[in-house]
């Protein structure tokens, strides 16, 4: 993996946003993996911000999302479709048919699974996929434990996970799902080109252990370290305990 320290969170998420403006530019069609969360908020503004002033066109890439709460509609609020549509989707005039984002409502949940990996590979598969860290170390939804799922899934939530999605459901954690749709590891490995972006002094830990520690089920973001063509970005904040920085 690439480390790249940024200044503050803005320096951070600018410097994510050129890679990704600079990948669509090179390729309109781009296929990328996108997450959710309050980490990329700032980022889709950035993007969406450049495509109102027609200085980045978003219309011909297609988006996959990693993860979405299981039992919850479309519509609903506070789903990933609707976090997706109110600070990216909507605003960076994305049409809705290049976006993919898991049914959480599906009757069968893992043929839902299935037609979401089945979709990824009749697009070519991801050419840039965006990731998040979750403080216990989770990617996408995979959360730590004896062993990951390699393709997309069907997944039970961490108590860390739900009480940091809580926002989504009135501030209150016992109305987060307890269970969620998620991409693998193996699908999140094989995208093209990864990029994690980490800020706050609140990641530094679980920073620490992505970087410097071993490749364990226990840490799921750590499989980045076996991705031939990934970049860590971070602020200082979520740098501060990384041994290089202390010395």
């Amino acid at each position: 993996m690439r480390i790249i320290v940024c200044r503050n969170a803005d320096a951070a998420t600018a410097a994510v946003a050129r890679r990704m403006a600079a990948a669509v530019r090179r390729a309109p069609s781009l296929v990328l993996g996108l997450p959710t969360g309050q980490t990329p908020v700032h980022l889709y503004a950035r993007l969406a911000a450049r495509a109102a002033a027609g200085e980045l066109d978003l219309s011909h890439i297609r988006t996959f999302n990693l993860d979405e709460f299981l039992g919850v509609t479309r519509d609903d609020p506070g789903s990933y479709r609707a976090f997706m549509g109110r600070h990216f989707f909507g605003p960076a005039r994305v049409p809705r048919a290049r976006t993919h984002v898991l049914d959480g409502r599906a009757r069968d949940p893992e043929a839902e699974c299935e037609r979401f990996e089945a979709a990824i590979a009749a697009a070519g598969g991801i050419d840039l996929l965006l990731v998040g860290l979750g403080l216990n170390g989770h990617v996408g939804f995979n959360e730590p434990g004896p062993q990951l799922v390699a393709n997309t899934h069907r997944v039970k939530l961490a108590p860390p996970t739900r009480r940091a999605n809580a926002a989504l459901f009135g501030g209150d954690p016992r109305k987060v799902p307890r269970e969620a749709l998620s991409m693998g590891i193996g699908t999140i490995l094989r995208a093209r080109r990864l990029i994690m972006l980490a800020t706050g002094a609140s990641k530094a830990r679980v920073v620490r252990r992505l970087v410097e520690g071993p490749v364990t089920t226990w840490l799921p973001a750590s499989f980045l370290q076996l991705h031939p063509n990934a970049e860590v970005i971070l602020d200082e904040a979520a740098a501060g305990r990384l041994g290089a920085l202390q010395d």
